[in-house]
């Protein structure tokens, strides 16, 4: 499932960072935080490899 824009993208390669041990889980806040609880490291691989051109910053409430 690709991201919907820039900032799931980057808040999925936060919490996958974490996964993986790169960075320390305490220095994740929001939606990384939350993603890093609830998602496998191949569905955050999915998101956080999504290409951001064409992306917008936020997702639209609409």
């Amino acid at each position: 499932m690709p991201a919907k824009s820039q900032a799931q993208q980057k808040a999925a390669g936060a919490a996958l960072s974490a996964k993986r041990g790169e960075t320390k889980t305490a220095k994740l806040k929001g939606a990384s935080k939350s993603m890093y609880k609830s998602m496998s490291e191949k569905e955050l691989e999915e998101l956080a490899s999504t290409k951001r051109k064409g992306k917008p910053e936020h997702k639209s409430e609409s």
